[in-house]
């Protein structure tokens, strides 16, 4: 440097544009941010990358297309005063900045990475004032899963291309979550439903000279009152389970011809607890529950509002924390400017005198935060002018769940009433708020009504009923019912059950979840039915033949053993190579005698209910290089093929062709007419059979827009993903385009627009109930805009 010169500017580096540019608005001129746009360097695409026998040495290259990329940040490395290095506060971010360290010659033992879990201005002061050498536990723990998946992927991915079907993956973490699917599926089938019978008596204190009101069970002053069983020998209550409609009859017989005492009653209080604030996997769940989000869509938005959201005159930014945790701490200021929000808008009432400590998992990462508003003082009404719909209910629902956490519990007086009659015992019980707590969260968010993604209370019961009542007073029949009831097969798991489970398992990290879900739907072992999942008979057969051959790196167990060795690593107490190596012995002789002793299977066709153009035989679901499409069963004396679409029965209004579900090259669905390229008529949302009032055109399912491009933003390091195979196994796009291009252009918002943010085919309810009245429609002549119901009169 030249003296006398100007003094250069540090140069801070990210993985993306927009978390860039809202670093540098909150630090000014004083340092020039630039992206990394992700990873530069990674294992080779086109080869194992690992070299066994120098033990598990990886072979790291700069990423396809990335070489400008690293000049110019090597350019500006040069012109630079000091380097920061500023990735996410995770084991991928470290691994990305030891990687930039490599290519623009800095010493990772030096002071040159930064850390921090929110992209504020306070934040981002503190961690430029205290850079550190980048932590190598970190990197080799990221290491240590790179190089783990890269062998499982590359070893399993291409035996099964030979055995069973090009195109197929399998993973370390992706085959157990599949596993977990099929043994779901397996208990549903083997699931024998058990008779049962319910009995139910409703009544009403006792009033001489009036009749009994059969209204009153319909809502009225009666108490629903459900049998538990009869007084035993000893006095007390015994349980009994009604099995037959004969046994029931005689039971409801009984009670129509005996008298009624309450037998009991018992008043109490219970409390609440406020829920912790949001770690990576109740987010998800929560997201999918109640907005109806999926995983991979609930990740793009919640990295939206961490990087940074443009607020008008202030300028970008960041919302909410660092999205990948499993953490539930509280930095102390955020928790103040809660309690002082709380104390402002509700009183003390609802602030405990000490601030609750909320349950840490074991494998909680004791540096990082929960998911929580960067600036409590940003209420959701404030923000709101300044996101789309989808952003506005994630950051709603981030910011009432954290002022939620941060107050006291909700108190309920409960009451329980035992009644009885002939000998039987019916037991009503119910509950009334009797403080809020921090159910009046939604209160201070300045939003009207706590709308539909509100927290629900609990019911009510009929404990407004119970309160007047006394033991040993005589009670008035109204009515007395039973219904035969049978026993369910455990529920098929949702995206956000499944997140859930692997949470509790151990299967994985808050990195993993959404990568998961996704390649095992794009791969085609699960379809998604009334926004569950579905293993598919090709998920089935990958599932047996891996339970089969490799039992132990499918194993629940074993798979959350070894995210335990590399929470090891990460505290530097064990090598990541001897994990490595521990893990990769007997994984090769598996691999080796399952090339031998492994039969080729052939997955039995999957049929469409389409009938061949040509010879008029059933179409069925083929599977290529670049995807699925369909063919006609007759090959090989017919050779008629298509495009992958299934029908939706809802006709073009341009060309009057029909309009069939498609997927893009990325596997993300959109309807397009079939007559395309003649007709190039393509949307993201669902079509419906209804016609706007306004205009005429086609009306949409607004709530069942899927994710589509566009949801995330490119730049992003992304999440950790599975290594699933080279370029040809598991390397290509799930899903041809048939429309030669990247989805719809001229219709409509994109998936990520204003109206682009309920649950899309894929999620709650599937995509099969557009026209259920009391849907949400919107217009697809996008110089429209009519929104209305799914009660219009169809088209």
């Amino acid at each position: 440097m030249k003296s006398g010169g100007r003094r250069p500017k540090p140069l801070i580096i990210v993985e993306s544009p927009a978390k860039a540019r809202t670093i540098e608005k909150a630090l000014g001129r004083s340092y020039r941010v630039t992206a990394s746009l992700g990873h530069l360097r990674d294992l080779p695409r086109s080869q194992l990358g690992v070299d066994v026998e120098r033990d598990f040495e990886p072979k790291y290259i700069t990423v396809r297309g990335r070489g400008p990329v690293v000049r110019e940040l090597r350019s500006s490395a040069q012109k630079a005063g000091k380097v920061l290095l500023a990735a996410d506060p995770d084991r991928e971010g470290e691994a990305i900045s030891w990687h930039l360290a490599q290519l623009l010659d800095l010493d990772p033992a030096e002071d040159c990475r930064i850390v921090f879990h929110e992209i504020t201005k306070d934040a981002l002061s503190e961690a430029v004032q205290h850079p550190r050498p980048i932590d190598m536990r970190l990197v080799d723990a990221q290491q240590a899963r790179r190089v783990l998946d890269r062998l499982v992927g590359y070893g399993l991915s291409p035996l099964l291309w030979r055995k069973v079907r090009r195109g197929l993956s399998a993973g370390r973490v992706q085959s157990v979550a599949l596993r977990l699917l099929c043994e779901r599926e397996d208990e549903i089938e083997r699931f024998v439903p058990q008779e049962y019978w319910t009995i139910t008596a409703f009544l009403r204190e006792r009033a001489d000279g009036r009749e009994p009101d059969r209204e009153a069970r319909a809502g009225g002053p009666g108490i629903e009152a459900r049998l538990v069983g009869r007084v035993g020998a000893d006095g007390k209550v015994e349980r009994v389970e009604v099995a037959s409609s004969g046994e029931a009859e005689a039971i409801v017989e009984a009670g129509r011809r005996s008298a009624w005492r309450v037998l009991d009653v018992r008043r109490g209080t219970r409390r609440r607890n406020p829920p912790p604030p949001f770690i990576t996997s109740t987010l998800q769940q929560e997201a999918g529950n109640r907005l109806g989000f999926t995983v991979r869509r609930t990740m793009a938005l919640a990295q939206q509002l961490y990087e940074g959201v443009d607020l008008g005159e202030v300028g970008p930014v960041g919302l909410i924390t660092y999205m990948r945790t499993d953490a539930t701490r509280v930095a102390e200021p955020a928790r103040a400017q809660a309690r002082a929000l709380i104390r402002e808008g509700l009183g003390g009432d609802y602030l405990p005198s000490q601030p609750p400590r909320h349950k840490v998992g074991k494998r909680a990462q004791g540096a990082h935060e929960a998911i929580r508003p960067t600036d409590p003082a940003r209420t959701p009404a404030m923000v709101r002018p300044f996101l789309d719909r989808a952003q506005f209910r994630l950051y709603r629902l981030i910011w009432e769940r954290f002022i939620a956490s941060e107050m006291v519990p909700a108190v309920y007086a409960t009451s329980t009433a035992e009644f009885e009659a002939a000998g039987w015992i019916y037991r009503a019980t119910g509950s009334e708020v009797r403080f809020a707590g921090f159910l009046k969260a939604p209160d201070l968010s300045g939003v009207a009504g706590n709308g539909e993604d509100a927290e629900d209370d609990e019911p009510a019961g009929s404990g407004l009923g119970l309160l007047s009542l006394r033991r040993g007073q005589g009670m008035e029949l109204v009515d007395i019912l039973a219904e035969q009831r049978f026993t369910s097969p455990p529920p098929r798991y949702s995206e956000a059950s499944l997140v859930k489970a692997m949470e509790e398992l151990g299967i994985g990290r808050p990195s993993t979840y959404a990568p998961t879900i996704e390649t095992i739907g794009s791969r085609g072992y699960v379809s998604r039915e009334d926004g569950r999942l579905v293993p598919t008979r090709l998920g089935r057969v990958v599932n047996d033949l891996l339970l089969e051959h490799f039992p132990d790196v499918i194993d629940v167990a074993f798979t959350a053993g070894l995210e335990e060795q590399l929470d090891k690593v990460e505290e530097g107490v064990l090598p990541w190579r001897k994990v490595v190596r521990d893990f990769y012995q007997p994984f090769s002789e598996s691999l080796q005698a399952a090339e031998k002793e492994m039969e080729e299977i052939e997955v039995p066709e999957e049929e469409t209910g389409l009938t061949c153009d040509v010879c008029g035989r059933p179409m069925v679901v083929k599977y290529g290089r670049f995807g699925r499409f369909l063919a006609c069963s007759g090959y090989p004396e017919c050779r008629q093929t298509k495009p992958f679409a299934l029908p939706t029965g809802v006709r073009c209004p341009k060309c009057g062709g029909e309009i069939v579900e498609k997927r893009t090259r990325k596997g993300r669905r959109f309807y397009g007419c079939i007559r395309y390229p003649e007709c190039d008529f393509s949307v993201w949302a669902r079509p419906t059979t209804h016609q706007c009032p306004e205009c005429g055109s086609l009306m949409l399912d607004a709530g069942r827009a899927d994710d589509g491009p566009g949801a995330g933003r490119p730049g992003g390091n992304g999440p950790d993903r599975e290594d699933l195979g080279p370029d040809s196994p598991g390397a290509d796009d799930p899903g041809a385009d048939d429309h030669g291009g990247n989805g719809p252009e001229k219709y409509g918002p994109g998936p990520g627009g204003p109206d682009g943010d309920g649950p899309g085919p894929d999620g709650p309810g599937g995509g099969s109930d557009a026209d259920r009245p009391g849907r949400r429609l919107r217009c697809a002549n996008k110089d429209c805009g009519y929104e209305g119901r799914a009660d219009l009169a169809p088209a």
